[in-house]
Order: C-alpha cells, then sequence, then structure tokens
C-alpha cells in the first residue's frame, strides 16, 4: 500500500509538471506566432504628451510605428519613429508575473519630425539630426537624440504579455530609451494594445 501511494504521488506529480509545461510551451508559441496589426486603443501617456502605437506582426517579424504628440487626439505630433526587423521569445520572466522575456531586433530605425517649434526641436535634441519636416529620415547609422545607431544598438530587451483578452503588453521604457543589453530590460509593463478590427 505505501508503495502504491507513493506511486500515486509520482504519476500525479508528473501529470502536474507535464501540465505546467505544456501551458509554457503553449504561451510561449502564441507570442512567437503573433500576427496581424496591434495598435493603443486610446493614446498612452507619456508625461505631459500622448503617443501612439501600432505594431505588426509576420512570421516571427515585427514592426512599429510610434507617434508622439502634444495633444490626446494627435493634432500636434512632434515626431513619429519606425523600425522593424524580427523577435525572439527567450523565456518566462523571474520578475514580472506572466510575462516573458523577449528580444526585438532593429534592422532599421526611421524618424519623421512633424514640428516646426524651433522650441521642441531643442528640447527633444532633434537639431543636430538634419531632419526635414515631414521627411522620414533613415538613422540606422548615424542615430538621433535617444535613439542609438543600429551599430551600437540593433536589440530592445523587452517584456511581453498576452492576456486572454487579447491584451497585448510591453516593457515599460525606460526615460533615457536604453534597453540594449538584458539587464536593462524593464521590470513594469506598458497599458495593452489590442488586434484591429479585419486582422484577426
Amino acid at each position: 500500500m505505501k508503495l502504491n501511494n507513493t506511486l500515486k504521488t509520482f504519476i500525479l506529480a508528473m501529470v502536474v509538471s507535464l501540465t505546467t509545461i505544456t501551458n509554457c510551451n503553449s504561451k510561449k508559441q502564441n507570442l512567437e506566432n503573433l500576427s496581424g496589426v496591434y495598435s493603443d486603443p486610446k493614446p498612452y501617456s507619456y508625461g505631459k504628451a500622448f503617443g501612439h502605437r501600432k505594431f505588426s506582426f509576420e512570421n516571427q517579424k515585427w514592426t512599429l510605428d510610434f507617434t508622439l504628440s502634444l495633444d490626446p487626439a494627435g493634432n500636434i505630433p512632434v515626431f513619429t519613429f519606425r523600425t522593424y526587423g524580427k523577435f525572439k521569445v527567450i523565456n518566462e520572466s523571474t520578475l514580472v508575473s506572466n510575462a516573458w522575456n523577449a528580444i526585438f531586433y532593429e534592422e532599421k530605425k526611421f524618424l519623421t519630425l512633424k514640428t516646426e517649434d524651433k522650441n521642441l526641436i531643442q528640447a527633444f535634441r532633434f537639431a543636430d539630426c538634419k531632419l526635414t519636416l515631414n521627411e522620414e529620415k533613415d538613422i540606422s547609422e548615424s542615430g538621433c537624440s535617444a535613439w542609438l545607431p543600429v551599430s551600437v544598438c540593433n536589440e530592445d530587451h523587452d517584456l511581453l504579455m498576452l492576456t486572454s483578452e487579447g491584451g497585448l503588453h510591453f516593457g515599460e521604457r525606460p526615460f533615457d530609451n536604453n534597453m540594449c543589453t538584458s539587464d536593462k530590460r524593464p521590470k513594469t509593463l506598458t497599458p495593452p494594445v489590442f488586434k484591429s478590427e479585419g486582422n484577426i
């Protein structure tokens, strides 16, 4: 009887372990297989400014289009940043519950100036970037302001979490925008972006 109980305990432990592994693999695969367009349902507050994020996923590749504006409606834009590349889901975060560590590779970086306000241009350190209003510029080699050249930083060490409601969370970016190494990975999550209609 003692042997039977020991065997039952062992089998139960194995079942629980296999279920846990299966669930983890399933969550990881869901993130790796992201497809379609995810965007902010409402402007995301950055202090006194407001951002709108649009992420596109396909075949483990990603693109980000990010616009920062001075108003929630986006009528006073300051700049648009665009980047793209591959991404990799690594393992579960030990610091943020239900989140996964991921790396987003940035093959190219682009910046578009959306304001003529000289004070804003100075404040965002755009003056030396040789930007032209409403013209996208490839800053991959030169970098600009808080964006380092691709040769210096082509990785974002980030967090990912997909909720049962379909909300996709990323890590909260630091003030200096530096997530170039694993020790810079965020420890908190942003509000979620959601899949756009027609991209189910």
